[in-house]
């Protein structure tokens, strides 16, 4: 292959296309695909073993690559391409400013016809909304009909100022062309300007005794400024820009973006992203402003991201061409912009978890989740009943423990359990797992023990997940499958409890992070489930659940350690007295900032005491 920039596109043996890619340097790129297996990705492992043939374009810049790899991608969507779902659909808001009086409508293609194009929207519903907010501000037509200003009667819409009426001759060309270019103004964020103008034709209409038509102005200038009002101002500065953040999902990443014009939030919309398994978040968001704004009615002067993109320089470059002057992507490190950034992102996340919820909440999807893990481990039931372990600590202090439960695919949180671990000294994964798994399950043979001695006790170790006679407590119950996070490591540890406990009927499985591989005792070689399979986002998202409930057991562990390490120092102060700070005060950052003579004023404190916790505290 030539040292040349271009597009390669790899295709199957069904002369499929699997993937699109551009390279500054077409030889070094695929290099890197026919390399060492062991080095790649799991999805670029995939790819690479479905490859029969493969093709090049050279062109002359990478600009021009960028440029025919965004059209190949868009047009042929290939499987293993991060890519905007169903973008060749997203809708605009189209006002064509030719037409004598201009409609505004919906529309899903964006010509280059001279019009105004605001968009792309994530979907009808979010242009709709958009559409139905800016018809209760200005009165502009929303019929079909020509316009001769000759009709004898106006529809409903002039009779409850919702149009100026140019069908009927009460407004003439240039001022419904007013209220079209307040249209524009507002929906390209210059609310400002809408306001400001408003003011001075109400203004002139009092001052020309038009009190009908000042009333009105006045009207929908109110009802402007309570948008206006309800814009969050994140800037001091007016400035323009886009803030893109993204959470990843299994296959699928959700992308958020804000619009900020002049210094206030205009809007948001979110899009979701395919194929994005194994790619890094410089990769989805290179693609997604990539596909985004080829299509785009406006590219803003800044677009803030968490991370730099891949091929950022050159990015950048094209968006500079798009918009007519300088494009700077940026990522900010402090202050108002990041503080912006992280709120982004906190939205992304959000966006996330309400997609997987409903994911979660699909009872034939969780169904075929669940039947999928049972084929892939070879489990002897259908794993209904789940049990995850996660060990938290930083540098071996303050150690804890997480056990999360899911049931039929969802989350049973009577049955969590947090664990202290009190045997283990330093960071030691391994031991700390083996204390947690031989408190609960030596729990649950004493249980057994017992019920063998009584005949007449109900539980079982059934299909149904050995349900066992006292439902409220979660340590009776026998999991269908216990998962561990970690690796073969931390499964090995699980493996020598279960050995000297004698737990023989309960399947062992764990789950490696970085590659998602999940190891099973007595089996050397990872098992791999498909990236999009319903089994693997199941075993993430209880990983996952595992992972939060022992980070947040183990912060509250960590500050309550700290306060006490505080106090404990204090000479004279014991027990009641910490105590009594504690509730006079109500945390040892307000005692610290306390003055000596209000700490010698709280119970049984005196002021010789209150020096002494000055100096300690």
């Amino acid at each position: 292959m030539p040292v040349r920039c271009g597009v390669y596109l790899m295709r199957d043996a069904g002369k499929n296309l699997l993937y699109v890619g551009k390279a500054s340097s077409l030889r070094d790129r695929m290099r890197s695909y026919f390399g060492t297996p062991a080095g790649l990705a799991p999805k670029i492992r995939e790819l690479v073993a479905r490859i029969a043939d493969y093709e090049y374009i050279v062109t002359e810049s990478e600009q021009e690559a960028l440029l025919l790899e965004n059209n190949l991608i868009k047009q042929h969507q290939p499987y293993y391409n991060s890519r905007l779902r169903d973008d060749k659909t997203y809708p605009y808001i189209k006002i064509d400013l030719k037409e004598e009086f201009p409609q505004v409508y919906i529309t899903r293609r964006a010509a280059n016809d001279g019009a105004k194009y605001f968009g792309p929207f994530a979907s009808a519903g979010s242009v709709r909304k958009t559409l139905d907010l800016i018809k209760r501000l200005f009165p502009y037509r929303s019929c079909t009909k020509a316009i001769t200003g000759t009709d004898d009667r106006p529809c409903l819409d002039f009779h409850i100022r919702r149009c100026v009426g140019p069908c009927i001759g009460a407004v003439d060309r240039a001022g419904y062309m007013n209220v079209i270019d307040e249209v524009v103004m507002f929906l390209e964020g210059r609310t400002r300007d809408v306001v400001a103008g408003l003011k001075q034709q109400m203004n002139e209409a009092s001052e020309s005794l038009q009190f009908e038509r000042a009333a009105a102005l006045r009207d929908r200038l109110r009802a402007i400024e309570r948008v206006y009002e309800g814009q969050k101002v994140v800037s001091l500065k007016n400035e323009n820009m886009d803030v893109v953040a993204v959470a990843y999902g299994r296959n699928e990443a959700w992308v958020e973006i804000f619009f900020i014009r002049q210094g206030s939030l205009i809007g948001r919309d979110n899009f979701i992203m395919d194929g994005t398994q194994d790619e890094p978040e410089a990769a989805i968001l290179s693609q997604f402003i990539k596909q985004f704004y080829d299509s785009a009615s406006y590219v803003p002067p800044r677009i803030l991201v968490p991370v730099e993109v891949d091929d950022h320089e050159v990015i950048a470059e094209w968006l500079t061409r798009r918009r007519g002057s300088g494009v700077q992507l940026l990522v900010p490190e402090r202050g108002e912009k990041r503080r912006l950034l992280e709120m982004v992102k906190e939205n992304a996340r959000h966006g996330l978890e309400n997609l997987k919820a409903k994911w979660a909440a699909n009872d034939d999807l969780m169904q075929q989740a669940m039947q999928e893990l049972g084929e892939a481990l070879n489990l002897p039931r259908l794993p209904r009943r789940m049990e995850c372990y996660d060990i938290s600590h930083i540098q071996g202090t303050s150690t804890v423990a997480s056990m999360v439960v899911f049931e039929d695919g969802k989350p049973k949180k009577a049955h969590y359990r947090r664990f202290k671990i009190k045997t283990v000294e330093g960071n030691d994964d391994f031991a700390s797992m083996r204390e947690v798994l031989s408190r609960r399950f030596r729990r649950l043979r004493q249980d057994e023990a017992a019920r063998e001695s009584h005949p007449g006790a109900e539980g079982s170790n059934g299909a149904e997940g050995g349900k066992a006679a006292d439902a409220d407590d979660g340590f009776k119950w026998v999991p269908d499958l216990v998962l561990i996070d970690g690796g073969k490591g931390q499964l090995g540890a699980a493996v020598q409890v279960f050995l000297e406990l004698g737990v023989k009927d309960v399947p062992l499985a764990s789950l490696a992070k970085q590659q998602e591989e999940i190891f099973v005792p007595q089996t050397p070689e990872p098992i791999l489930l498909p990236r999009s399979a319903p089994a693997l986002f199941l075993v993430q998202r209880i990983r996952d659940e595992a992972h939060r409930f022992a980070v947040t057991f183990h912060r509250d562990v960590r500050k309550k350690a700290s306060i006490k390490s505080a106090l404990d120092l204090v000479p004279g102060v014991g027990p009641k007295r910490k105590r009594q700070l504690l509730r006079q005060f109500g945390s040892v950052k307000a005692i610290r900032e306390a003055t000596v003579e209000e700490l010698a004023s709280a119970p049984g404190m005196t002021r010789k005491l209150a020096d002494t916790v000055k100096q300690y505290v």
